[in-house]
């Protein structure tokens, strides 16, 4: 057995890309992904254009499968390949807000994945009336031909389209290193758009074109700035949601128009997701109703669920809601480039302006042939005896053109039409009647060259026929636009599930987060040997919780973010919680729903300050703020108050003070160490701050003064009692 040699030759990588894998990409580019001036990518082109040659703009339908393989002979490709364009620009598929082509059977729909197009052996298909704007004056040479693939037949470079088709209809390709997503817009709003700017090039775009419509309705979240990208830049972003109903006798929702770039699968598999895990609870049941009379997705709900919420919240977290990204990437002259909406409409008009050029240029030179022959016709007018004596003087037939020519003095293409004359013909009448066109052809010669020189006439003839368009095809928006500001912003807070609870801090360092429902069952407190409950507060799941340490610092969390427990349980331990430093704990807890209220410190030094909670609000999701509050003073109390409340301040020297929070005007810095609430004599500090709940004065106005700071009273004998020395939390 004789082994074989494997030969491994060295290739430069650049070349081999060079020579091999830029002629695709170009070609991929070029000829296949991304669509011209005229809307269309070469294959589209070449089946439209195989259907206007087989006179199915005029005829009637024919089978599909007989298109599809008409069309073979412009586009190589496979069958299927064929059909699957033809199915987008059916009216049957409803992905055009302007089809190409009058379908009759099972096309598919655009908004379905499951939904598959018939065989083409069963379905029919013509030319849409439209296709009349698109192949207008085709024959007068208004864009170039080229050679089909292998040089049989001709087919046209572009397709003289009257109005701006490639901003009209929805076309995306993805070629090798670039794409393109172009959305459709309204065709009235696009032709009155065009008008507009051939009267003033300066005009704003945005004020005469709504926003993009699609062929699948929903509403449009109206940007100002993603407008404004897209018709700058030709790139951005556009939020398109369903449209739906609420069938209150059924207790269900209908949605009944879904956004363009998703199906009515992707959505269902989604909601059904979100019922099963849970997070959704108001869905008791969804199923595709779609029929002939259009799409319909039924979401059956519970009685006590409130249908607008509930699409609110399918709206954040399905395809309900979705966006379309637009890259207008279009070829010019053979180029990619990435264009606005103007410059878009800019060279649109120029291929216009040429193509209505060249068919008036075509005009001109056959009026001009048809006004030569009847030039010559005209020289034999004056003698029509002459001529019949040299027809009939010739022996031989080859020289009637030659001896017409010498005895009229008029050239070979003259003399070729007198000599076809039928002799019936050869009367004054009819040659009168023929001379007679001579004038009026003269001056439509001069008429058309006029306007082949004139920009300004052939801008008025596009505006002309862009007016009959708008009144032949114009229609109504399909996509409703609304404003941003009437659409609810949906976070995932709105899956989260709120209820009333209280929380619970432990000397050591331990959160017990228990449902009131749990609390009513009556179970003791499970804590550690030597530790204690040291505060507790009745909040809800859904509200913020701030959490101060005697580090100064404040970390920041939603509190159901942490998990319930019960009463017998020993709860979360902080400093796991939080990622606390070895000796940091935490020593005060409040929560907030949208920080309103104040938070107090008092210090040793009988300084006290009033920190607008606002000032711990942050527009990122920051977990932890230093410098949460005076750290150079020991701390005597913090607590956090929503309305001004009387307070009593008691120093060491067995002096009480009621004042109130409102004497103490509020700071925006955190790190504030505040105003002079209790005076210091004798070098005298402040030793407790309580409410006159906790405090219980016998005679409260006793102790009070007019304006802080002040020293405070004595203690009265009923007053004295044990006095907090530590640091007092609520």
């Amino acid at each position: 057995m004789t082994s074989k040699k494997i030969i491994v030759e060295e290739q430069n990588i650049v070349e081999t890309l060079e020579t091999n894998y830029m002629p695709y990409a170009m070609s991929v580019i070029v000829s296949r992904a991304i669509p011209e001036i005229d809307g269309f990518k070469p294959s589209h082109r070449k089946l439209l254009y195989t259907m206007y040659k087989m006179s199915l703009l005029t005829g009637a339908r024919t089978k599909s499968s007989n298109i599809v393989g008409q069309t073979m002979k412009l586009n190589p490709h496979g069958d299927m390949a064929i059909y699957e364009t033809m199915v987008r620009l059916t009216r049957g598929n409803d992905a055009l807000l302007h089809p190409f082509i009058d379908s009759k059977g099972n096309f598919g729909k655009q908004f379905s994945r499951d939904m598959k197009f018939a065989a083409p052996r069963y379905t029919e298909a013509k030319l849409d009336k439209l296709c009349e704007e698109i192949f207008k004056d085709i024959d007068k040479d208004p864009v170039d031909f080229a050679d089909n693939y292998d040089s049989t037949i001709k087919e046209p470079v572009l397709l003289p389209t009257t109005y701006p088709n490639i901003l009209v209809n929805a076309n995306q390709g993805i070629a090798v290193g670039m794409a393109s997503n172009i959305c459709s817009f309204n065709l009235k709003e696009i032709c009155e758009t065009t008008s507009a700017l051939i009267d003033n090039e300066n005009i704003s775009i945005r004020d005469y074109l709504k926003a993009p419509d699609f062929s699948s309705g929903g509403q449009l979240i109206y940007s100002e700035k993603d407008i404004g990208d897209i018709y700058d830049n030709g790139k951005g972003s556009i939020k398109v949601r369903a449209k739906y109903n609420y069938d209150k006798a059924n207790n269900c929702i209908e949605i009944i128009e879904i956004p363009y770039s998703t199906t009515i699968e992707a959505i269902m598999d989604q909601i059904i997701d979100l019922v099963k895990s849970g997070k959704i609870k108001e869905i008791t049941d969804v199923r595709d109703e779609t029929d002939l009379g259009g799409l319909k997705l039924t979401v059956d709900i519970k009685k006590s669920a409130d249908p607008d919420a509930l699409m609110n919240k399918l709206y954040k977290f399905t395809a309900l809601q979705d966006s379309f990204n637009c890259n207008f990437n279009i070829l010019i002259d053979g180029r990619p480039r990435v264009m606005g909406v103007k410059t878009i409409l800019n060279e649109w008009l120029k291929f216009r302006m040429e193509c209505i050029k060249r068919q008036t240029f075509f005009d001109i030179g056959k009026k001009k042939d048809r006004l030569h022959l009847l030039m010559g016709l005209k020289k034999i007018l004056l003698d029509i005896d002459k001529a019949i004596i040299i027809i009939r003087g010739t022996e031989q037939e080859t020289m009637v053109v030659p001896n017409l020519m010498e005895g009229f003095g008029i050239d070979q293409v003259q003399s070729e039409f007198i000599a076809e004359i039928k002799l019936r013909n050869l009367n004054k009448e009819y040659i009168l009647n023929k001379v007679s066109e001579t004038e009026s052809l003269i001056k439509e010669i001069a008429d058309l060259e006029d306007i082949y020189k004139s920009e300004a006439r052939i801008k008025k003839i596009i505006q002309k026929q862009l007016k009959e368009i708008v009144k032949k095809y114009g229609r109504q928006r399909r996509t409703e636009i609304i404003s941003e500001e009437q659409v609810e912003e949906i976070t995932t807070e709105h899956l989260i599930e709120d209820y009333n609870l209280k929380l619970f801090l432990t000397e050591h360092n331990y959160l017990k987060k228990i449902t009131l429902v749990s609390l009513r069952s009556g179970s003791e407190q499970k804590l550690k040997d030597d530790d204690a409950i040291i505060q507790e507060i009745e909040t809800h799941n859904k509200s913020e919780l701030m959490l101060f340490s005697n580090q100064f610092s404040v970390y920041k969390m939603k509190i159901y973010d942490i998990p319930d427990c019960k009463a017998s349980s020993l709860g979360e331990y902080i400093t796991n919680l939080l990622g606390l430093e070895n000796d940091e704990k935490i020593i005060y807890i409040t929560a907030t729903d949208n920080y309103e209220g104040h938070m107090l410190f008092f210090y040793e030094n009988g300084k006290g300050a009033k920190i607008e909670m606002s000032s711990y609000a942050t527009k990122t999701n920051r977990k932890k703020l230093a410098n949460a509050y005076y750290s150079k003073v020991p701390l005597v109390r913090m607590l956090y108050i929503n309305e001004d409340v009387d307070l009593a301040a008691q120093s060491n020297i067995k002096k009480v003070l009621v004042f109130n929070t409102e004497e103490i005007s509020p700071k925006t810095t955190r790190a504030s160490q505040g105003v002079q609430v209790l005076t210091s004599k004798k070098g005298s500090r402040l030793l407790s701050i309580q409410t006159l709940e906790e405090r219980r004065l016998s005679d409260p106005d006793y102790y009070r003064t007019k304006n802080i700071p002040a020293i405070g009273c004595y203690l009265k004998e009923e007053d004295k009692g044990d006095v907090q020395l530590s640091l007092k939390l609520e």
